[in-house]
């Protein structure tokens, strides 16, 4: 087989696996930092028992987080030689930073949050689940910035040196803040708040299904659902904001998203099928002047005709992936605003067949967020770094396709084993539930919480 191919797959397959657990980190930090702020806020204990229960399932999520992340810096070197190389100065700028501002402070202070609960005070507590969500969320600005740089680099020069060219910043900051950065930086955190968000929503439906933990159940409910709204509607405004900029940044991306062959107005798809061969699109779009009004002053985008056929992406992929991408967020975004109103209402914690949907939309931002990561990239070939440097470019000169081979099986065998311990050991998190002693705290965040009540 051939090594590129071995090596994109292999890669592939290792962040995908790994992405399933930081937006969980990302978006179960959130929900509790508000779930123990309520408690200090309020003095219910029952909200005690909320932070309780879920920090222990944020805390499984990190730690297989962790352990299927280190793979992937040792493909950097093993696999993709060349590039790294080429792209060192700035990935190892943002990896560096992402490792003392992200991982340092979120891993310190995670021992505080973990054990902490009858240790320290409440200020000092809710302090270190501030600093945990703010360290997980740091962690996806550096990662986010140092993939952005790929499709959209700036602040940089390319060195001539004996080992080949090789890019180093000459403005650090204008390297943050990149043309992609804050957009999909933005996309990609709403994205893991709805991850978390729906964990929430699923087991807390899972439970009033079965009439266990009603209280802690309908309370978790109520959180989740506030948090999954807001991240939907933000992500209708982040995701707009992120098209437009694929427009102008990498016109090639979005018209393989949108099956788009010929420079002209582009037509905004609901779903359809692009045949590549005849470069036809067989689709259900929206009316002319919908898309009119949501591209503004892009009405008149670049088509793939317009682009040296070495330089294009596959087309039906893209157009698939990021409808369906699309579709989802739309989906959650629905039924985050359907279950908010009901549930306001009283009503929510009736309707069995909502429920029953509920406990399935855990899945619905994984399958989103993994899509969306996929057109990002697949959208970005055949350029590993957008117009400057080609996937086939970065492998390593010396790595076979026998060992890439060998490894991505035993890679595949390791992650599915790990998949396994997770789903086990959230299951029987799931089906202990929340303790009761946790409804009467004890120790200095028990007097701490009676005298704030």
């Amino acid at each position: 087989m051939d090594v590129l191919l071995l090596s994109r797959l292999q890669f592939a397959f290792t962040i995908a696996f790994h992405y399933i657990y930081p937006p969980l980190s990302i978006g179960l930090g959130v929900c509790l930092v508000i779930m123990e702020g309520l408690w200090l806020k309020t003095g219910n204990n029952l909200y005690h028992q909320l932070a309780r229960f879920w920090t222990r399932i944020f805390a499984l999520t990190f730690a297989i987080g962790v352990a299927t992340g280190i793979v992937m810096e040792f493909e950097f070197g093993t696999n993709w030689a060349t590039y790294s190389r080429y792209v060192g100065d700035v990935f190892g700028s943002a990896l560096a930073a992402e490792g003392i501002f992200a991982f340092f402070l979120e891993s310190g202070f995670l021992a505080i949050l973990l054990f902490g609960w009858d240790k320290v005070g409440r200020k000092l507590h809710y302090f270190a689940t501030w600093m945990v969500c703010l360290g997980a969320h740091f962690s996806a600005v550096w990662i986010v910035v140092a993939n952005s740089w790929q499709q959209t680099p700036a602040g940089y020069m390319i060195e001539e040196t004996p080992n080949g060219p090789r890019a180093v910043i000459t403005d650090f900051w204008a390297m943050v803040f990149n043309p992609s950065s804050m957009d999909r930086l933005s996309h990609v955190l709403c994205g893991a708040w709805q991850a978390g968000a729906f964990l929430v929503i699923s087991v807390s439906a899972y439970y009033l299904l079965r009439k266990k933990h009603e209280a802690f159940a309908k309370a978790s409910m109520r959180v989740g659902l506030a948090v999954a709204l807001v991240a939907a509607c933000l992500q209708l405004v982040t995701g707009h904001a992120s098209a437009l900029g694929v427009i102008e940044n990498q016109p090639a991306k979005m018209a393989a998203f949108e099956g788009h062959y010929e420079t002209g107005e582009l037509d905004i798809h609901v779903l359809g099928w692009v045949d590549e061969e005849s470069e036809t699109v067989t689709s259900l779009s929206v009316p002319r002047f919908i898309s009119r009004l949501m591209l503004g002053d892009h009405k008149e985008v670049k088509g793939l005709n317009d682009f040296a056929p070495e330089d294009l992406p596959r087309v039906n992929s893209n157009f698939q992936l990021y409808h369906l991408m699309i579709a989802i967020g739309s989906g959650l975004l629905l039924l985050a605003a359907v279950g908010s109103v009901l549930c306001w209402r009283g009503r929510l914690f009736h309707q069995r067949w909502l429920l029953w949907i509920m406990v399935f939309s855990v899945l619905g931002p994984q399958i989103a967020n993994q899509a969306g990561w996929f057109c990002a990239e697949m959208g970005r070939q055949p350029w590993i770094v957008y117009g400057l440097l080609r996937t086939s470019e970065g492998l390593s000169a010396v790595v076979k396709a026998e060992a890439v081979l060998t490894s991505l099986l035993l890679f595949a065998f390791i992650y599915l084993l790990l998949f396994a311990v997770f789903v086990y050991v959230l299951n029987d998190k799931i089906k202990h539930g929340p303790d009761e002693a946790d409804l009467q705290p004890t120790g200095r965040l028990a007097d701490h919480g009676r005298a704030h009540a």
